[in-house]
Order: C-alpha cells, then structure tokens, then sequence
C-alpha cells in the first residue's frame, strides 16, 4: 500500500506523495489533511442497499464534501461506479471501477493494488495532472458496454465525464443536482457545455425503462428526476437563447 498518500478532510479528494500547501482540488489549508492510516482508523466504508444488484457505498462518518460510490452486482461481475476516498479492507473486492469522471477517483489505487481491480477512466480526463499518479488500466476514448454495463461518454462538467446505465438505473454523479425543483447544473467545469451536452443525456435515456437515479450523494426514483432534469435543460435553452 502506499503509505505516502492523504486525504483531504474537506473534500476527500486523495493526493500521492507530499501533503501539499493547499488542497488543489478544493483549496483547503494542508492542516485539513489526514494520512490513509488515520482515515482508515476513523472511517469506515457503509453499504446502503438501493435495489436487488446495487448498493451505495458512503463513509461512516462523513468525509467532507461526502460522494457516494455505487457497486453493481451484474450476472457474471461485482464492480464499482465510483470509489470511496478511504480504503476499507473488509468490502468484497471488486472486478472493475468505473468511473464517471476524474473527481471521484478515491483511493482506487488501493483498492486496485489490494484486489487487482481494473480502473476504467476516460481518456481526457486521465490527462489531468491531479490524475497522473493514480493508475488507470482502461483509458476508455467513447461509449463501451461490458458485465451488462453501458457507459456513454458526455463530456460537459468535465471532458471525460461518463455516465452509467445497468437494467432499470442511471448512474449520474454529480452532472445535475440536488434531485427536485432546486436542480442546477454543477456549476464547476465549462458551464456553456455543461449546459450544451446535457441534451446527449436526454437522447440517451429518451424511451428507457428507468426506475431509478444514483447521484453523487442521493438516489431518486427516475420519473421526478427526469421531470426536473427536463424542466432544467429547456429552461437553460431558453436563458441561451
């Protein structure tokens, strides 16, 4: 394991190597930071059941700007959408991460060297220097489908950014939040394609049998969600316009 690695306690983003000054993820001071071996002391990593074959994985206490991370249990695989920000080694290992974007990579690098997990990311954003030394052995360039899982390529909040969809859930992240009437579109990254590419989204999930919807650090069910992530995506047409 590597023992040179941290954690931010403000946003949970993990960093390889020195503790630098400030946070480069959130801009937190470096006193905000905790080595992996305390983490692992303090936190612990609790399933939340959301249906028959996924669960959401979240840390119990909360770390900071908690993000939830999801594993599927497919018909031939365990994998993961997302990893959580501090290694727990009483979970089940896992075939597969899958990423929705380079926010959420977590400490996947243990989980990696401790279950010989593949880490799957989007190309574009692999190439982020914050990225760089966390190893990745898929770097994916568009839509694949694998265990059952389709993954479709949307770009917007980040260049990579991916979205998730097994049987009857849409795993979203953190594109649009939080669930219901207040819905905004995450308002970090390039706003103008945020906006633009979440008309991919609606093209892709137009005339699915969704039941359910996996944020980032919520589960909804589908039809509320799709009403307001409509009522979103027209309404920033209109302001465009």
């Amino acid at each position: 394991m590597n023992h040179n690695q941290s954690i931010c306690k403000v946003c949970g983003y993990n960093m390889i190597g020195d503790i630098p000054d400030v946070c480069p993820f959130c801009g937190a001071n470096h006193n905000e930071f905790i080595s992996w071996n305390e983490a692992q002391q303090i936190y612990r990593v609790t399933p939340y059941r959301v249906n028959d074959y996924v669960t959401q994985l979240r840390l119990v206490p909360r770390l900071g700007l908690e993000h939830a991370a999801y594993c599927i249990e497919t018909d031939d695989a365990a994998v993961w959408i997302d990893c959580p920000s501090v290694f727990d080694p009483d979970l089940k290992p896992v075939e597969a991460i899958y990423f929705t974007h380079k926010d959420f990579i977590g400490a996947s690098n243990q989980y990696r060297e401790a279950w010989d997990t593949k880490v799957y990311l989007h190309a574009l954003d692999a190439k982020h220097p914050l990225v760089r030394q966390f190893p990745v052995d898929r770097k994916f360039k568009g839509d694949f489908s694998e265990h059952g899982i389709e993954a479709f390529h949307i770009g917007g909040h980040t260049p990579g950014f991916t979205l998730y969809i097994y049987d009857k859930v849409l795993f979203i992240c953190d594109y649009a939040f939080p669930p219901g009437s207040k819905m905004r579109f995450n308002p970090f990254g390039p706003q103008d394609e945020t906006r633009k590419r979440a008309a991919r989204i609606l093209e892709i999930i137009d005339e699915r049998s969704l039941l359910t919807v996996c944020g980032y650090n919520y589960v909804t069910e589908f039809d509320s969600w799709l009403e307001n992530f409509q009522h979103l995506v027209e309404e920033n047409s209109r302001t465009v316009a």
